[in-house]
């Protein structure tokens, strides 16, 4: 996998450390990464189910009563 190096403020990145509880700091900062992906990848496919089941609700016919 190709690597990018980024600068980031020190303040920042100590507390990335402090928060995630790990004491690489490069390691801390890919953690906060990928679980901010993850957490993304989570909300998607919540939302997808959601929309699925409201085009299941539209797509049955009322039954007129």
């Amino acid at each position: 996998m190709a690597k990018v190096t980024v600068s980031l403020d020190a303040q920042l990145v100590v507390e990335v450390m402090v928060l995630s509880g790990v004491g690489n700091p490069q390691d801390a900062v890919e953690l906060v990464v990928r679980d901010y992906i993850e957490r993304g990848h989570r909300t998607e496919a919540r939302a997808a189910t959601r929309d699925e089941a409201l085009r299941e609700v539209d797509i049955k016919p009322r039954e007129d009563g």
